[in-house]
């Protein structure tokens, strides 16, 4: 399969169905504070808020186009990094992953609009695709950190088979939502 960058780029800008440019807006505004202040709002826990930041994500990937999709993908790590509860004492190091966590937030919500939108792959092939490519690509980050020593050990974990638990459980959740939201609009 020849890797097509201007469909890719086609993708940003679709959607799962019409939304007004104040609908957007509005769910863009949604998304992006409920992704940056969980982490002030939950604490610590990490599966609970990478679950829900990953369900923000994934519906900003199918309802958003475009730049409007920047918010939900930088905001959550800025929000963890600000609330300093999510790493605890290694919250200076997260300032190290925050631009690789950018870049795996945007590996999920291009791999969704892609293959969902785009190629009209299965919902659920695409999302263990888009989580394990996010969760690779942030492994691997903080694995490099690791190694110039940057970040603590702990960083493995919470950047590998957390961001991948979290992706998953975070993207079902949104495939469920997106399947009501589209009833309720068609009612």
């Amino acid at each position: 399969m020849k890797f097509e960058y201007a469909r890719i780029s086609d993708s940003l800008f679709q959607q799962e169905y019409s939304l007004t440019r104040l609908q957007e807006y509005v769910e863009m505004l949604v998304y992006a504070t409920i992704s940056f202040s969980l982490p002030f709002l939950l604490g610590h826990e990490q599966l609970l808020v990478g679950a829900a930041v990953n369900c923000a994500l994934v519906l900003a990937a199918l309802n958003l186009k475009g730049a409007r999709l920047l918010p939900v993908i930088i905001l959550p790590s800025i929000g963890a990094f600000l609330a300093g509860l999510v790493f605890g004492a290694a919250s200076p190091a997260l300032l190290y992953m925050i631009p690789f966590i950018w870049a795996g937030n945007a590996v999920l919500v291009l791999s969704i609009k892609y293959f969902v939108l785009d190629k009209k792959t299965n919902r659920f092939a695409a999302l263990g695709f888009g989580a394990a490519a996010k969760a690779l690509f942030l492994f691997l980050s903080a694995f490099a950190l690791l190694s110039f020593g940057m970040v603590p050990v702990a960083f493995l974990t919470a950047m590998g088979i957390f961001q991948l638990a979290t992706a998953a459980m975070g993207g079902a959740a949104a495939l469920g939502i997106q399947v009501a939201k589209k009833k309720f609009v068609a009612a």
